[in-house]
């Protein structure tokens, strides 16, 4: 637990490392299924935002829930789940609970807050000496809540036991600036066991706001290491031309597996990307291959493809702007790092049309090349025909509501305790833009249904 402010002093405010290391019990891939993408198949990247962002990403998961297709309802193609900050509650509780806990999330998870279990005073001179000393929040403030009230004591071993999408919760490793999914490659990285790590924790990692919480501490067990799948290897060992973000995933790596423990520090995910893309992206330039981050038999599977990034983040918001002074100290260093982030996350969110593309081509190319024999071998359908592929991207947001209803969900505040109405509003405003897009109604024309 963070260490205390002793006699008005204030001594480093820090959590202890929980991850364990690899051992021989450890199971393969920690666990988790390794194809859990079939022939149609939605990825979800879910937001930062709070409470807020939570509702919103929960009012998205009960809208495909509704929606019917010829063998179920569309929340059954979701095989995916990229969260960050605030969304991280909801994708680590439908991964704990399924489609039957839903209904649950609402009165158990997102009404009764959690700001009661937190110091949110700065007024308090002991907070403030706890903000100059890591974070005004530790674990037994926040992460200790959601451990007894909402997920109790759950790891990522539940998670794995149950049929379902495939959940990554991100964080970021503030030493090495780059995002940290909490998946079997990340924890295979710091030779520890993600399957004995506690649900809780990674939330808690996720929504770490630097200073108003201590970040989350995972430690590194070189002793306990074992060799990369060779699938890794240009992401380990990138050649010069890769980019620099995938260079950057290989130095953390290398730190990683040093010959000397390491701490690594986690904060919030939104702090690198706020969309909750960047892994998928790092993925899929990283491992040089024509079809990944898929694998084989998910190449030959797969003919349908939706990306759906859930945005309930705000934009712009203050009044200095209306006047010449301002703005302050604090208003500054917080604009200055929202435009960090909201400049890092547009540039990802971008770049997924383009990336989608080329993995469309390179994926048909590859599929194209197989002979009848390796498709057979593969799963693949009967007939076959090798080009029956299509990506598409999507965005469920709030400035896609109509008005009143966008300024409504807008001004809710960025927060971890929010009114039932605010809730019930913002909930209802991700099912109605869900239901409305087109682009979910294109999917749910063009997906492929029963074989007969």
């Amino acid at each position: 637990m963070a260490t205390a402010i002793a006699s008005g002093c204030a001594t480093s405010v820090f959590n202890h490392a929980s991850n364990v290391p690899l051992s021989a019990e450890t199971p393969e891939n920690m666990g988790a299924a390794t194809d859990y993408v079939h022939k149609n198949a939605i990825f979800l990247s879910l937001s930062g935002g709070g409470l807020r962002a939570a509702a919103f990403s929960y009012g998205v998961l009960n809208a495909l829930s509704e929606m019917k297709t010829e063998d179920g309802t569309l929340i059954d193609d979701v095989a995916l789940i990229n969260s960050v900050s605030g969304s991280s509650m909801t994708a680590a509780w439908y991964g704990l609970h399924g489609r039957e806990g839903l209904s649950r999330f609402g009165p158990e998870v997102l009404q009764p807050g959690y700001e009661r279990y937190m110091r949110m005073s700065l007024i308090n001179p002991r907070n403030l000496l706890r903000l100059m000393a890591g974070g005004v929040n530790g674990h037994e403030d926040f992460r200790d809540a959601l451990d007894q009230h909402v997920f109790r004591g759950a790891t990522f071993s539940d998670i794995y036991s149950r049929p379902g999408p495939e959940i990554r919760i991100q964080a970021t490793d503030l030493y090495h600036g780059i995002a940290f999914p909490f998946a079997p490659s990340s924890f295979e990285a710091l030779c520890s066991d993600l399957s004995k790590f506690s649900v809780a924790d990674a939330v808690a990692a996720s929504m770490a706001v630097p200073l108003v919480f201590a970040p989350t501490v995972v430690r590194t067990y070189p002793q306990a290491c074992r060799p990369f799948a060779p699938m890794f290897g240009p992401m380990i060992s990138p050649p010069p031309e890769a980019p620099l973000g995938v260079h950057a995933i290989s130095r953390a790596v290398a730190d990683y597996r040093g010959s000397d423990p390491h701490f690594v520090k986690l904060a919030d995910g939104g702090l690198t990307d706020n969309f909750g893309v960047t892994t998928l992206v790092n993925e899929r330039v990283g491992f040089q291959s024509p079809y990944a981050p898929l694998t084989q038999r998910e190449a030959v599977t797969i003919r349908r493809l939706l990306l759906v990034m859930v945005d309930a983040s705000q934009g712009p918001n203050g009044k200095w702007t209306v006047s010449e002074d301002g703005p302050t100290g604090l208003q500054a260093a917080l604009a200055a790092t929202n435009a960090a982030i909201d400049s890092a996350s547009r540039e990802a969110a971008d770049s997924l049309g383009h990336l989608l593309e080329d993995w469309q081509q390179s994926l048909v190319k590859y599929r194209c090349s197989l002979t009848p024999d390796e498709v057979r071998r593969l799963g693949g359908p009967d007939p076959w025909n090798c080009a029956d592929v299509k990506f598409a991207v999507a965005r469920i947001a709030v400035d896609g509501l109509p008005q009143p209803a966008r300024n409504r969900i807008s001004a809710i505040p960025t927060r971890l305790t929010l009114s039932a109405e605010d809730l019930a509003d913002t909930i209802q405003a991700g099912h109605d833009v869900t239901f409305e897009l087109p682009r979910i109604q294109s999917y749910l024309k063009d997906r492929v249904g029963v074989d007969k």
